[in-house]
């Protein structure tokens, strides 16, 4: 044989054995069945920096090693609110400020969540505010108004979500319309309970968890862990779905915090939210087909950190608003399919990631 012709024969077997190679090492890669979204509303990065200052344990959500940025203007304001950017992370689309679930004219955009409940998967959101909120409402509801919280309560009736857990009693039960949407989520199969206690000792796999006639309290003001237990009750409940599961879990009231420019209950808001993301990051780790995605909608209260002290874990804050600001929120990830939210991106592109992440169509 030619030496061409052996030079030939061994450039082919080498190409044909790394292209085997190739699809091993794709074939190898963990299947994505479950994506856990979890949003610190208004929380930038200082807001996490002083949580890691004032703390003796590494944070959480320090433990998540790719991180990328977004961007998150609305799409009538440089600076959004948490409607519009809610309703970015839910769908995929721009709005205006002030909706949620609907693009910039009005019309009704689905929701990762939608779209994972009609792909099988089980679905869930937790929140620290009521569940008819900006955030956790723009995963559900489709409305040009995001104070519509009855007309959101009616969103919540038309899905198939399978948990819910958090607070917002009220917009379902105690309507100024007289309509009883607790008995209309009996009706449904819910498993309805207005505690927290009742909500963990549930055994039911559609569970409607209601914690607070409307918000709960911050946990300094009595919440206590019902953000990272509720966390872990969602996961609990939706793991059980062998096609996998979509769940969001919102941090609400660091944002709430910021716009009192209370910096204790800021901090202490944080560290809460990330023992819920602690509570995420266990399952995952166990699981191993589990992609975390921890981020915030925007910023809020324009922090920064004037002065501090590691040993003595204290830190001191500056705000420069009692508003949301432009500043652009970290994505931290953890898990299978990780690297493909590093980089510099918008908030849109979020939901679009976790869609391709988890092979919805």
């Amino acid at each position: 044989m030619k030496k061409s012709s052996l030079l030939l024969l061994s450039v082919l077997s080498i190409t044909a054995l790394t292209s085997c190679n190739s699809a091993a090492l794709q074939d190898n890669k963990p299947v994505i069945r479950n994506v856990i979204l979890m949003i610190g509303d208004g929380m930038g990065l200082p807001h996490v920096y002083a949580a890691m200052t004032v703390s003796a344990d590494t944070l959480n959500i320090a433990k998540c090693k790719t991180t990328g940025l977004q961007t998150n203007y609305s799409a009538d304001n440089y600076v959004t609110d948490s409607g519009a950017s809610g309703t970015a992370l839910a769908t995929g689309v721009k709005t205006k400020n002030g909706s949620i679930g609907v693009d910039a004219n009005g019309n009704s955009v689905r929701s990762i969540l939608e779209i994972a409940e009609a792909n099988g998967l089980s679905t869930g959101l937790v929140s620290t505010s009521a569940l008819t909120h900006a955030t956790p409402a723009s995963f559900i509801a489709h409305q040009s108004s995001r104070g519509s919280y009855e007309q959101i309560a009616a969103d919540f009736l038309k899905t198939d979500v399978d948990v819910i857990i958090g607070g917002g009693y009220d917009h379902f039960g105690k309507r100024q319309d007289n309509l009883n949407y607790i008995d209309s989520l009996k009706n449904k199969g819910y498993t309805v309970t207005t505690s927290l206690e009742e909500t963990l000792a549930s055994n039911s796999t559609k569970l409607a968890g209601f914690t607070a006639p409307v918000h709960n309290p911050y946990r300094l003001k009595g919440r206590g862990d019902m953000l990272p237990e509720s966390t872990k009750k969602a996961i609990d409940i939706l793991s059980k779905n062998n096609k996998g599961f979509f769940l969001m879990v919102e941090g609400s009231q660091i944002d709430w915090a910021a716009h009192a420019n209370t910096a204790d209950t800021l901090i202490d808001e944080v560290l809460d939210f990330d023992k819920a993301v602690g509570a995420a990051l266990d399952f995952a780790k166990k699981d191993g087909h589990t992609l975390v995605v921890v981020t915030a909608d925007h910023e809020t209260g324009g922090v920064t950190l004037v002065s501090g002290d590691k040993i003595n874990h204290t830190v001191t804050l500056n705000f420069a608003t009692k508003d949301h600001t432009a500043l652009t929120p970290l994505v931290y990830t953890y898990g299978p399919g990780s690297t493909d939210f590093t980089g510099f991106y918008d908030n849109t592109d979020i939901p679009k990631k976790i869609k391709k992440a988890l092979g919805l169509k």
